[in-house]
């Protein structure tokens, strides 16, 4: 069985629909593949009748952007939680809010060198979508500014730029709270891809397990193999599953379904863990 359990549409950064993405998880031979779009379950309900349709198993999901009290950006991914608990709506639709404020402004400064406006990037970000440094990016390809996504980050969209406005998220302590409040199952994303970025400390870590951690993403391309097995230690250590997956995002990055995958066993666990909501299969 061919287990991918981390993929993005169009409801946030992905580049393909819901209802494609089923289809491009079915043309690539996997069997199971979660949904998880940033702070968003929009795209659930479209991919569950894509699903029945082609015959993919899907585990509803999103990735709740975090960040820590030293300014790290932290993912965590929720599998199978409530989507209409009060608790985690209020706080999803709170970064929301933030993200789509930190894009205008992001925009806004980038227009001083330049010749790029909100309404060039309003073009790339589909109904409902959660708004983020993608849709930016692909407005710069598109005005042809920079060659792609990639080109965008390295050069542009970094952390060390001028453009660079921050927003808020809540720690990921907070989140795995909300999180397993909703009946999901809580999976610390991509934990180690120090090429992204800053990465968090024993400290962080042991603070996400006490607020009840329950999964690390090993298993992810930009996470180094030293740390794959520092994981898998961390892992062990606490009882916690250990999942992979591609970080798929269609035309959006180089990432491709079914590159890591999870156990089946692992499955079967995160299933019989979750209370919010089911799979469909």
């Amino acid at each position: 069985m061919r287990i991918d359990l981390h993929t993005h549409s169009t409801v946030s950064d992905g580049t393909e629909s819901p209802a494609v993405l089923i289809k491009a998880a079915r043309d690539a031979a996997l069997d199971v593949i979660a949904l998880t779009d940033h702070d968003s379950t929009a795209g659930w309900a479209d991919a569950a009748e894509a699903a029945r349709k082609h015959g993919v198993a899907l585990i509803p999901g999103m990735e709740v952007s975090c960040r820590t009290d030293t300014g790290i950006s932290v993912h965590v991914l929720s599998y199978l939680h409530d989507p209409s608990h009060p608790g985690l709506v209020a706080q999803i639709q709170r970064s929301r809010d933030a993200r789509l404020s930190r894009a205008e402004r992001m925009v806004e400064r980038l227009g001083a060198d330049y010749p790029i406006t909100w309404a060039d990037v309003q073009e790339h970000i589909a109904e409902g979508a959660t708004v983020g440094r993608p849709h930016i990016a692909d407005s710069l390809v598109t005005l042809g500014i920079v060659a792609n996504r990639s080109e965008a980050f390295t050069h542009i969209l970094t952390a060390a730029s001028p453009y660079w406005v921050g927003h808020y998220a809540p720690h990921p302590a907070q989140a795995v709270e909300l999180i397993r409040a909703a009946g999901g199952v809580a999976v610390f994303a991509h934990p180690v891809a120090s090429a992204r970025g800053r990465i968090v400390g024993d400290d962080v870590i042991g603070q996400m397990i006490d607020a009840g951690l329950q999964g690390l993403e090993v298993d992810h391309r930009d996470n180094p193999e030293p740390g794959r097995q520092e994981l898998r230690r961390i892992a062990a250590r606490h009882g916690l599953l250990m999942t992979g997956s591609s970080d798929y995002h269609g035309e959006g990055k180089p990432n491709r379904l079914g590159e890591n995958l999870t156990d089946p066993s692992v499955l079967d666990q995160i299933e019989a863990l979750a209370s919010g909501t089911l799979s469909v299969r």
